[in-house]
């Protein structure tokens, strides 16, 4: 069951609050878990109940998705704007310096938040910001009609597609290597949170810009790219390996750009041993 923080944060136009949703479960060392665009929480849920065995595990709604509403006006969706809110998140939940672990863009924001020396330790899986400009185009116009799709294809469509693993490959094929064993509620859910992610074309837009160019030095760093991401292609991995030359980079075969659901046993094993 999801639960809501509201906590301050500082703006352009002065002191406003944010809300964040999140889930929590488990105990141990902290572990906070970001997903990627147009994504919600759930898309953590192969691997939570794993985590949550060693670890006190927070999986989060990012500010305009899922059950997270919209950023105050005036604070960007860029990392300028989101990395200080989920600085003060932490905060509000009295974790102090957290390992974080995170998806595409929850992997770059988690990449950032190291940077910034406010986490323990980082686990990127398939993480933006190392791309060639010609592959984020790629990327991006596939997240585009993604979510084209998402906007036209009525509730009962998507229900229908859901039902059958062809219709489910046709509506998750490009994040998923195995779309067939993501459950037909959970690409319906997935659909919705596309749809309505308030989050998404600001994100977006603030993302033409983006590369991740610091190396990180005093805080741990796995990068895992999924040998069957057909979103940010596994050779932008080697190049997170080249900017973070102490980084531990590690192959997920078998899985897409989300591997969470393809493989949960793996990415479960790769956190575990990331945050040990």
């Amino acid at each position: 069951m999801a639960d809501t923080v509201v906590f301050p944060i500082d703006t352009p136009a002065g002191r406003r609050t944010a809300e964040v949703s999140y889930e929590r479960l488990g105990g141990g060392e902290p572990l906070v878990l970001l997903h990627g665009i147009g994504h919600h929480l759930q898309a953590w849920d192969p691997v939570a109940g794993i985590l949550a065995a060693e670890r006190d595990v927070i999986a989060v709604d990012l500010p305009g998705f899922g059950n997270s509403p919209a950023l105050p006006d005036g604070v960007a969706y860029d990392l300028r704007g989101v990395v200080p809110v989920l600085r003060a998140l932490f905060e509000a939940l009295g974790l102090d310096r957290p390992h974080v672990v995170g998806n595409s863009l929850g992997g770059l924001l988690a990449l950032q938040l190291a940077h910034e020396k406010l986490v323990r330790s980082v686990t990127a899986l398939s993480p933006a910001g190392f791309w060639t400009e010609a592959e984020r185009r790629y990327a991006f116009a596939v997240l585009r009609a993604m979510r084209r799709g998402a906007e036209t294809l009525p509730p009962q469509a998507v229900a229908r597609l859901a039902r059958t693993a062809a219709g489910r490959a046709a509506l998750a094929g490009t994040i998923y290597a195995r779309p067939g064993r993501r459950s037909p509620d959970a690409v319906m859910a997935e659909t919705r949170a596309l749809r309505e992610a308030t989050g998404f074309t600001p994100t977006l837009t603030a993302g033409r810009s983006v590369l991740f160019t610091h190396d990180i030095v005093d805080v741990p760093v796995t990068v895992a790219w999924g040998a069957r991401d057909r979103l940010l292609l596994r050779r932008q991995g080697v190049r997170a390996k080249q900017v973070i030359p102490g980084a531990r980079l590690v192959r997920l075969p078998g899985c897409g750009h989300v591997p969470m659901n393809d493989d949960p046993a793996l990415v479960a094993r790769v956190i575990l041993d990331a945050t040990a």
